[in-house]
């Protein structure tokens, strides 16, 4: 018998069908289409000596190999109040995971382990979340009572985490909308995962306990742009305390995405804001394509609840396996199964996101319940078959595959085997029901994984250890005299100086706005050249050198006044930055010595430059005004910066033939 080969034409058929289009050449019309809506959680560090609930330092961290001891601890689910069991325990109790914590003395404490109870809050770290929380617009609560939300993936020793809602009911105000805020919170962070392979999973505790703040938005937001702009306004209204702190993990971000029809899909630990608008596209896309595959399941089964697989064991010496990361198993002890899914064919082959299809979320569900590594699974409509045609074949006969449906071929260790039907038979049912509530993992390509079903909503419970804080009306107003200026009003007031748009992320980023008001305002320095200077400059300086660690932006407005004091021209900053930047404590003659600048009055500046017209009279033969120009630009332009403003030395040598 023979069969036809046709996944990669259903591939991009499907893609038609669904009506999926690039995020490069979408417009609101195509979100609006599907139904786009998107919510954020942002999560930031707070800058403090301590943690959270212990007296742990916070922000020291160790290297995967630099621990004190390891303890190792298993996971498993309990009935809640209820007598109900949570999905998600449910689920991390079917993979059989090792949590295996590495601890390091000088920053985990017997807290931290789950055997002492929590100490009173971090004072400083609530004064700090209490700011941000008035920044934001929200109401503040009259008494902030803790409680503990579930965290059943390991990364938190107690199963839960402590959490404080501050503020209730605020808003953002973005360039052109306003985007409602549900709530902003107070928690402690979770631990650093090491490594993830098998049933082995491991953490470093440096990290656990950390005071973190969590804000939660509506889903307000209609495009992957609005989504990217609400997450930068959130980070740069938390920066512009000078309170939290920056550098890679400091500040990660939960994405909601759904589409109509879909449901609320969780898009976890997004690290960077600029691969938000391909993650969310492609998320809505995938649930529509999701829904999509409903449509065509729910035509052709039409009792969907009598729906089951059928399955069988493959001797591995019964066929060829082509070349493919399956050749490596042969020998080992991994079982091979084959499983037949009825009226699944054409669904396998099924676009869900750029480069993958159904059978992806199937496969991603293998590795993360039945805990088999990948590659873990082939099927009858794999783009890169990893089966021969003739053994494909045999395998379709021996399962009596009739021509609707589908069939899949795995492999996995014996124990692991039984767990590996049961997902394979969920993730189709769940097909028939169309999008699955669950959380997934970020990759910089814009597309997502499968990571673990999606907490219940009934999570959170008080935290019998921690007394309520009462926060007294004339604390918050003492708190609110002292905010910074709202973001949007420092964005609005860089343009009415005409600072270049592209300078805006990178100085709100940073929380550079303040010391570029002063600058302008104390010194006088115009406010166009302030802004390219910390937007351009200094931005090229961060990519090209590794920064002092003495190194702080005020370093800067001292640079600035010793130039303007000493009657300088303006543009010597930029040839003494690079200087301050690496060397933050030299004086301010020193570096002048280190860029070998000499004071040259402007008298002699333009005699130089008719002995160089001269010069390159003598050297060149050619006329062109424009050549001249910039050969003479080249020649005077090291002498004349600190001596002459560079606007007149340009309009000086523009002019040198009149």
């Amino acid at each position: 018998m023979k069969y036809k080969s046709y996944p990669l034409k259903n591939y991009s058929q499907t893609k038609a069908e669904i009506g999926y289009v690039p995020r490069k050449r979408s417009t609101q019309e195509t979100y609006d289409r599907i139904g786009f809506m998107s919510g954020l959680e942002v999560h930031q560090q707070l800058d403090t000596g301590k943690k959270l609930f212990c007296r742990c330092p916070a922000g020291i961290y160790q290297k995967d190999d630099d621990y004190d001891a390891e303890i190792i601890r298993h996971m498993r689910p309990t009935l809640s109040e209820l007598g109900e069991y949570d999905g998600t325990a449910l689920m991390e109790f079917k993979t059989r995971k090792d949590i295996i914590y590495r601890i390091k003395n000088i920053t985990t404490c017997t807290y931290d382990t789950d055997d002492t109870p929590p100490f009173p809050i971090n004072h400083d770290a609530l004064e700090i979340a209490l700011e941000i929380s008035l920044l934001k617009k929200l109401n503040i609560v009259g008494e902030v009572h803790i409680t503990r939300k579930q965290y059943l993936d390991g990364s938190i020793p107690t199963g839960f985490q402590r959490t404080g809602i501050l503020g209730v009911e605020g808003e953002i105000e973005l360039t052109n909308k306003k985007i409602r805020l549900i709530q902003l919170s107070l928690e402690e962070d979770s631990c650093r995962e090491v490594s993830d392979i098998g049933h082995t999973r491991t953490y470093r505790t440096d990290r656990l306990g950390m005071p973190l703040i969590e804000t939660v938005t509506y889903p307000d937001m209609v495009n992957p742009d609005e989504v990217a702009e609400a997450c930068q306004f959130i980070r740069f209204l938390n920066r512009s305390t000078g309170k939290v702190r920056t550098g890679i993990g400091a500040a990660r971000q939960d994405v909601n995405v759904s589409c109509r029809g879909g449901t609320r899909v969780e898009i976890k630990g997004v690290s960077h804001i600029k691969w938000i608008p391909e993650l969310t596209h492609n998320e809505a896309f995938r649930q529509w394509a999701l829904l999509h595959i409903r449509e065509k399941l729910l035509k052709k089964i039409k009792k969907t609840t009598e729906w089951t697989i059928k399955f069988k064991e493959l001797d591995s010496r019964y066929f060829n396996i082509k070349k493919s990361p399956f050749i490596k198993f042969i020998k080992s002890d991994y079982k091979f199964y084959v499983v037949l899914l009825p009226g699944f064919k054409g669904i396998l082959s099924h676009f869900t996101q750029p480069g993958k299809s159904f059978a992806d979320e199937i496969s991603d569900r293998l590795k993360v319940i039945a805990c088999i590594e990948q590659p873990n699974m082939t099927h009858s409509e794999a783009l890169k078959p990893m089966i021969s045609d003739q053994v494909m074949a045999s395998i379709k006969e021996e399962m009596d595959m009739k021509p609707a449906d589908g069939l899949v071929v795995f492999r996995g260790p014996e124990d692991d085997i039984k767990t590996g039907l049961e997902t394979i038979e969920e993730r189709c049912k769940w097909a028939f029901e169309g999008v699955p509530n669950e959380t997934r993992k970020s990759f910089a390509d814009g597309t997502t994984i499968f990571e673990r079903v999606l907490p219940g909503p009934d999570r959170m419970y008080p935290d019998t250890d921690s007394a309520p804080i009462p926060l007294k009306d004339d604390y918050i107003e003492k708190l609110r005299k002292r905010l910074p200026e709202e973001t949007i009003k420092a964005y609005r007031q860089m343009k009415k100086w005409n600072i270049p748009e592209d300078t805006y992320t990178y100085i709100l980023r940073n929380n550079l706005y303040p010391l570029i008001s002063k600058i302008i305002n104390k010194l006088g320095y115009e406010p166009k050249f302030v802004g390219t200077l910390f937007g351009h400059k200094l931005k090229y300086l961060d990519r090209q050198f590794e920064q002092s660690k003495d190194f702080n932006y005020d370093k800067i407005f001292s640079l600035l006044e010793n130039i303007k004091n000493n009657g300088y021209e303006k543009e010597l900053v930029f040839e003494m930055l690079p200087v301050v930047y690496q060397k933050p404590k030299i004086d301010f003659l020193s570096i002048l010595a280190l860029i070998n600048y000499k004071k040259i009055s402007e008298k002699q500046l333009l005699a130089d430059l008719s002995f160089l017209k001269k010069k390159h009279s003598d050297i060149c033969h050619s006329n062109n005004s424009e050549a001249r120009y910039n050969w003479l630009m080249g020649q005077i332009r090291p002498k004349a910066i600190g001596n002459i403003s560079l606007a007149k030395l340009k309009e000086t040598v523009r002019n040198i033939d009149s």
